[in-house]
Formats: C-alpha cells, structure tokens, sequence
C-alpha cells in the first residue's frame, strides 16, 4: 500500500484525542470520513472571532472540523497594522494555530489545522511556516499545523508536481499532508485566481490523467490529497452559472485504482467553492471520497448579517455614545462583545448546515 492511501476499514469505533490532528491521528481522520461517507467543512478564520464560532460549531454539532486560513487571512491576524507583509503572513499563521491548539482539546473535538491556497510567488509562507512546524515537531514530536496547500494549478503540470515534491519531501517526515490542486477552481480566493468566466470554461474540469500522474509522483513520498477541479467556483453565483460535475471525481478515482492496483477509493479529495452549491451535488462528491469541502463565503456572510442586523436594529448607538434626544447611554449597545458574538452565533447557526449537508454531524472522533 503506498503512502497515500489509508485503510478503508477503519472501525467506527476509533477514538482520538480531542485537538487539533496531525499525523497518524489526521489519516485515521481522513479514514473515518472516506469509510463512513462524509465530509468536514473547511472554514476560513481572520481573528479570534472567527476561530473560536468555528470551535463552538463544532462542538454544538458533535462533529469534527478544518479550521483553515489563507494568506490573507493569517495577514489579518497578525494585524494590518505589521508593515512587512511576509512576516505578517507567517506569524499570523503560527498565531492563530497556537489559539487553536490551546482551546480546540477544550471544546471536546478534533481539529484540522490547515492553510488554503498558496500560489507560487506564496511558496516562501509555506516554508517559512514549515520552520515553525520543525521547530515545534523538535520540541514536541508533532508539528504546528496539520496540512498546507500548495495550489500551483497555474502553472505546467510538471512543474505543479515537482515543487509539490520538494514540498512534499520536507512535510513528510513530520507526518504533516499536502494538498495539492489540479485543474482551476474558477473565481477569486484572497487573491489567487481569476474571476470566473463562465460555466463551460474546461479548465474548471480537472482530467483524470492528471491526477494519476500526481498519484505516481506523490504517493510514495508522503501524505497529501487532491483538490480536483469539477466546475467548482469560488464565491456564489446565480443558479446555472456554475455546472458540477461530481462524476470527473469518481473516474478519477477508479483511474488511480485500475492503474496502481490501489483499494476502491485511494484519493483523498478535496471540494473547493463548497459556498452555495446543490446539496445533492454535494452528497454526490462526498460518497466519491470528498473528505474535506471549503466554506468561506457562506460564513463571511453570516458572520456579516449577525453583526449587520443588529447595527440596523440599533443605529443611534453606533453614531453616539449617549442619545441626543434622551441622554440614554448606549455602551452595552456599542460594546464590541456584544455585537461581535451576535456573529459568531451567526456562524455557529450556519455551520449547523454544514455539518448537516456533509453527514459529519454527531459523528466526532474525539472521545
């Protein structure tokens, strides 16, 4: 068996500590959510906010969960404020991984610990979050983070592989994964990609061929999984302006399987763009071993009408601090606190549906 493919037979009784997973605990993770037919949400966090509503999601649902944070986002976190725009990325990063890693055994669920795309010019805040994870893995034996992704879907195929190989090489013997992406997920994400261009664009459908070529090259050498293109898009759009095509996933599947002698389902893949898709689309990616579907924008939004609502129902406290008219004090209105958590519950109340969509709900390792 290769070095990509878990077992298939994991009992359903496996238990794992609760907190964040790396290593043998995050395959056997993976392995759980491949044999017993779901998936995990992947969220994007920027600040404490975001992470801890993601840790009391999960904990609500009984499920376990990605917490992810792009470039961006691991910027934010750091502060806008950090004019070094690299050092604000990496030390973002490794800030919001030692929240996580200090309250996720406390909320009594594992934990995924990721980061999303990472183009080319953004290999350098791969590596240097790897310094940070050797440094970790010396003093404790695990890494900081559980998983990286590299999406290098822009540039040859032989070039994707590679740089994901020497990645890849470096990861591996601290038990960390790589995802890696194939094909292009259309629209914007923080900066990587393009703006989508329309549902027929055939660079939106990851060919199967590719896939078995990543396989051959990465498989021997470590963990990782694939996000592979089938007409998924960043954002949400109107409906028929996206097409999913969950099937390119299934042959992918069956491809790698034929031609490696693998077990049913060796790929470990990856749903991008999973904000606003078709439920039955995503039951269908899920039972094809989709592991791990990303949802930002949906989040985003919640979090944003959780604290919208509120400002509208409430607009006089977040013009003056005492009424104009009767002297009433607004502080417990303008109170970051109060307005804050009203989004956090917004998206705690989301991720229900989540959870729910992917079949992970009540379905928690931790124990």
């Amino acid at each position: 068996m290769t070095a990509a493919v878990e077992s298939v037979q994991t009992p359903n009784a496996a238990r794992l500590p609760a907190g964040v997973v790396t290593g043998e605990r995050y395959r056997t993770l993976v392995a759980a959510c491949k044999s017993g037919g779901y998936a995990l949400p992947a969220v994007n966090v920027t600040g404490t906010n975001s992470v801890n509503a993601v840790l009391e999601a999960a904990a609500t649902a009984k499920a376990d969960v990605v917490i992810q944070l792009s470039n961006g986002g691991a910027r934010f976190f750091a502060g806008e404020g950090m004019k070094d725009e690299g050092t604000a990325r990496a030390l973002g990063a490794v800030a919001a991984a030692r929240h996580v890693h200090l309250l996720a055994q406390h909320y009594g669920v594992c934990v995924v610990l990721h980061t999303d795309h990472a183009n080319k010019k953004l290999v350098p805040w791969v590596e240097r979050m790897l310094d940070f994870s050797e440094e970790e893995h010396n003093r404790t034996g695990k890494p900081l983070f559980s998983s990286h992704m590299l999406d290098l879907s822009e540039e040859p195929l032989e070039e994707n592989l590679a740089i994901c190989a020497r990645i890849l090489k470096r990861m591996a013997p601290m038990g960390m994964s790589l995802e890696i992406e194939l094909g292009v997920t259309g629209g914007e994400e923080d900066g990587i990609g393009a703006e989508h261009d329309g549902a027929d664009n055939a660079k939106l459908y990851t060919q199967p061929e590719d896939v078995a070529q990543a396989f051959k090259t990465l498989s021997m050498i470590g963990h990782f999984s694939v996000a592979a293109s089938f007409g998924n898009v960043h954002g949400v759009y109107a409906p028929g302006n996206v097409k999913l095509r969950p099937e390119i996933l299934k042959k992918s599947q069956d491809l790698v399987q034929a031609q490696f002698k693998t077990p049913a389902k060796p790929l470990n893949l990856v749903f991008h763009g999973g904000s606003g898709s078709e439920k039955d689309k995503i039951s269908e990616a899920v039972s094809y071993g989709v592991f791990k579907m990303n949802i930002d924008t949906d989040t985003q939004f919640a979090f944003a009408q959780g604290v919208g609502k509120f400002v509208l129902e409430n607009p006089k406290a977040f013009q003056h601090q005492i009424d104009p008219v009767d002297g009433k004090p607004y502080k417990k209105l303008y109170d970051p606190r109060k307005w804050l958590r009203l989004g956090e519950k917004s998206v705690v109340e989301r991720l229900q549906e989540a959870f729910t969509d992917l079949g992970s709900k009540g379905k928690s390792l931790a124990g």
